[in-house]
C-alpha cells in the first residue's frame, strides 16, 4: 500500500477557496507546474521562501509514493516593467544598463539561482523550461484564441478580450474580483491606448525598432506576453488539464487569472485542478523594496554581509526558519528571528546525534507509532510544516530524556523513532545534517568575546593589538567590519 493511500493528502485550492482531498488525474502520478523568476536580477529572498515551499511540497509528493514530474520554467522574455503591457521588458532593460546581450543576462542570472537553490539543498525540477524556447507554441495559442473571437489584433500587437471572454465564462473567478471592479482598478494602470479595454492583456507585443529580442509572426515581428508563457509551457510538459500550479501569492492575479482566461478561452479547460499560492516573505515588518532599502539577498544572509544582522547564517538554519511558518502564512525575518531559528535547528542536529548514539531498554516510555502518524497527518494537511516541526521537537525531548537515562524504547520503537526522525527533518524538510555546526553558537559567543576585547584595546588606544586581533581574524576567515553601530562579523565561504 502506498503512503499517500494510508496518509490521505488534503490540499488549499485558491480557486475554490478551501483545503479539498487531493485526487490526482491519474492514479499515482501529480503533474506540478510552478511559476519561475523573471532572469533579469539575483534572486532575492522572497522567490527564495517560494521555491523552498515548492520544494517542500515536491518532496513530500515523492515520499507519499507518487510519480511526480515538477515542472518551473524561466521567464527570459516578455515580462514588462510593472506587470504592464507597455514600457519596457524588464530584462532588456537590465541587459542595455548592463551591457549585456539578453541572453546572456538571463544565462548569468539561471546559474545565480541555480547556485542560491543548490546552497538551500532544493531539488531541481524534473524539467526547467525557457520561453524563448517556447515562440512557435505561444504564436499558434494567440491563433487559436483569434479563431475564437477572444482576441484581437492592433498594429501588429494582438491582445486578449477581457470583456468578451466574460460574456460566457467569469474572469476574475481566483482572485474573487467581478470584471466591473478590474474595469475601475485598471484605468490606473499602465497600458497602451490601442487596447479596447484597459484591462484587456497583451497575448502579443508589436516589437519597437530598438526592442532586441523578436520574433516573426503572422501580424509583427515582436515578442510574447508574459502570462501566455506559462499556459504554453504548463500544458505542453503536463498535459490539460494537469494536477497543481504553485506561485507566489503575488502572481495570482492578473497572472494565474490571465493563464486561467487563456486556457479556458482557447481549449474550454482549466489549466489545472489545484491552485497553490506560497505567501510573501517582509524584513522588520515591512514589505521587501529595493527602493528603500528594506531588502536582503540570499548571500548576505549566509555571509552576515547585511546591516541587519549581527552575523551570517548556515543555509540550513535559514531554511528551517522559513519552514516553521505555514506557506501560506506571511512570514517575518528578522535578527531576532532567525537567531531562534538557528538555536532550534542546532537542537534538532544534537537530538538527531543523541538517537544515533542512544541504546534501547527493555520498555518503551512513548508511543512512537502515533507520533509518526500525527506527523504524516500534519504533512498530509496542506503541507502544515509548523506542526511537523512542534513533533519533531517532542521528540527531541525524548532523545534528551533517553541520553539521560530517565526513559528509555525498545530496538524496534527506536529504530523506528531514528528512521523518521531522518525523514522527516532531512528527506522531506530538505535540511542538512551539517554536524561541524554543533558548535556554532559557542563559535559565534568566541568571536564576541574577541571583538569585545579588540573595542576595549582601541579605547586604550592600543591599536597595535587591535590591528593584531584583527589581522588573526582574518586569517581564519572571519572578517570584521566596522560601522556606526559597532563591529559586526562574517565568515568567508
Amino acid at each position: 500500500m502506498k503512503r499517500y493511500e494510508i496518509y490521505p493528502l488534503r490540499v488549499y485550492d485558491s480557486l475554490r477557496g478551501r483545503k479539498e482531498r487531493f485526487i490526482p488525474i491519474e492514479r499515482g502520478c501529480v503533474g506540478l507546474y510552478v511559476c519561475g523568476p523573471t532572469v533579469y536580477s539575483p534572486v532575492h529572498l522572497g522567490n527564495v521562501r517560494s521555491f523552498i515551499s515548492y520544494d517542500l511540497i515536491y518532496r513530500y509528493l515523492n515520499h507519499l509514493g507518487y510519480s511526480v514530474c515538477y515542472v518551473r520554467n524561466i521567464t527570459d522574455v516578455g515580462h514588462l516593467e510593472r506587470d504592464a503591457d507597455g514600457g519596457e521588458d524588464k530584462l532588456a532593460k537590465k541587459a542595455r544598463l548592463e551591457r549585456l546581450t539578453p541572453m546572456r543576462l538571463a544565462q548569468r542570472y539561471t546559474v545565480d539561482l541555480h547556485r542560491i537553490l543548490q546552497k538551500f539543498n532544493n531539488r531541481a525540477p524534473d524539467i526547467e523550461p525557457m520561453a524563448t524556447g517556447h515562440i512557435p507554441e505561444q504564436i499558434e495559442a494567440v491563433e487559436r484564441l483569434l479563431g475564437k473571437g477572444l482576441a484581437y489584433e492592433v498594429n501588429g500587437s494582438v491582445y486578449f478580450d477581457v470583456k468578451k471572454y466574460d460574456e460566457t465564462h467569469s474572469y476574475g473567478e481566483l482572485s474573487r474580483r467581478s470584471i466591473d471592479e478590474l474595469i475601475t482598478q485598471s484605468r490606473d494602470l499602465q497600458g497602451t491606448a490601442e487596447k479596447r479595454n484597459p484591462q484587456d492583456f497583451a497575448l502579443w507585443k508589436r516589437a519597437s525598432p530598438q526592442h532586441i529580442m523578436r520574433w516573426k509572426s503572422p501580424w509583427a515581428t515582436g515578442f510574447p506576453g508574459w502570462h501566455l508563457e506559462c499556459t504554453v509551457m504548463s500544458t505542453k510538459y503536463l498535459g490539460l488539464p494537469f494536477d497543481m500550479h504553485g506561485g507566489g501569492m503575488d502572481l495570482k492575479f492578473p497572472h494565474h487569472e490571465c493563464e486561467i482566461a487563456q486556457t479556458k478561452g482557447a481549449y474550454g479547460k482549466v489549466p489545472a485542478n489545484y491552485w497553490l499560492h506560497a505567501n510573501m516573505l517582509t524584513l522588520r515588518g515591512q514589505k521587501m523594496s529595493k527602493s528603500t532599502g528594506n531588502t536582503v539577498l540570499p548571500n548576505d544572509l549566509i555571509r552576515g554581509t547585511n546591516p541587519f544582522f549581527k552575523s551570517g547564517f548556515h543555509p540550513s538554519a535559514i531554511r528551517f526558519f522559513m519552514m516553521q511558518a505555514h506557506y501560506r502564512s506571511v512570514l517575518d525575518l528578522s535578527d531576532e528571528a532567525m537567531r531562534g531559528a538557528e538555536k532550534g535547528y542546532f537542537k534538532l542536529m544534537y537530538a538527531y546525534k543523541a538517537l544515533q548514539n542512544a541504546r534501547s531498554g527493555k520498555r518503551s516510555d512513548f508511543d512512537v507509532q502515533s507520533w509518526v502518524d500525527e506527523s504524516y497527518g500534519a504533512l498530509s494537511d496542506d503541507f502544515n510544516t509548523p506542526v511537523l516541526i512542534a513533533k519533531l521537537f517532542e521528540a527531541v525531548h525524548w532523545a534528551n530524556q533517553i541520553k539521560a537515562g530517565f526513559a528509555s524504547l525498545r530496538e524496534a520503537d527506536l529504530h523506528l523513532l531514528r528512521e523518521k526522525f531522518h525523514t522527516f527533518s532531512f528527506e522531506i524538510l530538505g535540511l542538512q545534517p551539517v554536524e561541524a555546526e554543533g558548535n556554532a553558537d559557542k563559535l559565534s559567543a568566541v568571536i564576541s568575546l574577541l571583538v569585545e576585547l579588540r573595542a576595549e584595546a582601541r579605547a586604550d588606544k592600543n591599536w597595535a593589538r587591535a590591528d593584531q586581533i584583527r589581522e588573526r581574524l582574518a586569517a581564519l576567515g572571519i572578517q570584521l567590519r566596522d560601522g556606526r553601530e559597532g563591529t559586526r562579523f562574517s565568515l568567508e565561504n
